[in-house]
């Protein structure tokens, strides 16, 4: 009986509370970044232990490994969850529901939407704390642009289904992490840094190019409910995808650049 009356104040308060409509964007991005915090941490303590080089790298070097690994645990959550709610999930089948597709949303998607949040904010917080160590003037841009367009989705529910398209060019962002971490200990002639270089090629070429491709189909077939979304909501949907298109353009082809050289150098 003890236990129950424990446990009943416990769920009310996740219930009518944490998760609650009202709250449950704010309890997303704060569990966000809480993650975000545990994964820096829990990357720190276990580098020390498993992996005899990283004493000897540099404040700098150190920070960023754990960043990484921060960055990696956030595009493997998103992924699943735009993978799911994109090509799995009837939330945005064209047949399962009348309203809009541009206008749904549920506890769920929000709650994703609301950790990716958390997680941009984190990130970009530490990219600007330690500029220009962890990234230059186009991470900015990407993590503000990033930011802007899942945080409006996220409180509004206003094209959700683009924000998750979007957020699937993640994919990459374990593939590029693996790639810092080989060079770093100085695997970069090895074997694992080329097939690490071509798997990074295939996801680019389909997460970043192809996908976005299929994005700007999908909004053109169903352009008379995504003219429907307000104003600002409207220009995420268009600029957003646009400028993060030129910016994965410019971005494969440092990426084809990198391959041919390694491969040239294997020869």
């Amino acid at each position: 009986m003890e236990n129950k009356s424990y446990q009943n104040p416990a769920e009310l308060l996740v219930k009518e509370y944490l998760l609650a409509d009202s709250f449950i964007s704010y309890t997303s991005i704060i569990c966000g970044i809480c993650g975000c915090k545990m994964v820096y941490d829990l990357t720190k303590l276990f580098s020390r232990v498993y992996f005899k080089s990283y004493p000897s790298l540099s404040k700098v070097q150190r920070t960023e490994w754990s960043n990484r690994s921060i960055s990696t645990f956030h595009a493997i959550f998103i992924t699943a969850m735009s993978l799911y709610f994109v090509f799995w999930s009837n939330l945005y089948s064209d047949n399962q529901y009348a309203s809009l597709v541009t206008f749904r949303s549920s506890a769920l998607s929000t709650f994703s939407l609301g950790v990716s949040v958390g997680y941009f904010l984190a990130d970009l917080g530490m990219i600007i704390w330690f500029y220009p160590s962890l990234g230059g003037m186009e991470y900015v841009l990407h993590h503000l642009l990033s930011l802007t367009a899942v945080a409006y989705s996220m409180l509004t529910g206003e094209g959700q289904l683009y924000t998750f398209m979007v957020l699937i060019s993640e994919t990459t962002t374990p593939g590029i992490n693996l790639r810092w971490y080989l060079d770093t200990v100085g695997m970069k002639r090895t074997r694992a840094y080329l097939i690490n270089g071509v798997v990074i090629f295939v996801a680019w070429l389909v997460a970043r190019i192809l996908l976005f491709m299929y994005l700007f189909y999908h909004v053109y077939l169903h352009y008379d409910q995504v003219k429907q979304i307000h104003g600002y909501g409207l220009v995420l949907v268009f600029v957003v995808p646009s400028v993060l298109s030129v910016m994965n353009l410019i971005w494969f082809a440092k990426i084809i650049r990198g391959l041919r050289k390694t491969i040239a150098k294997r020869h």
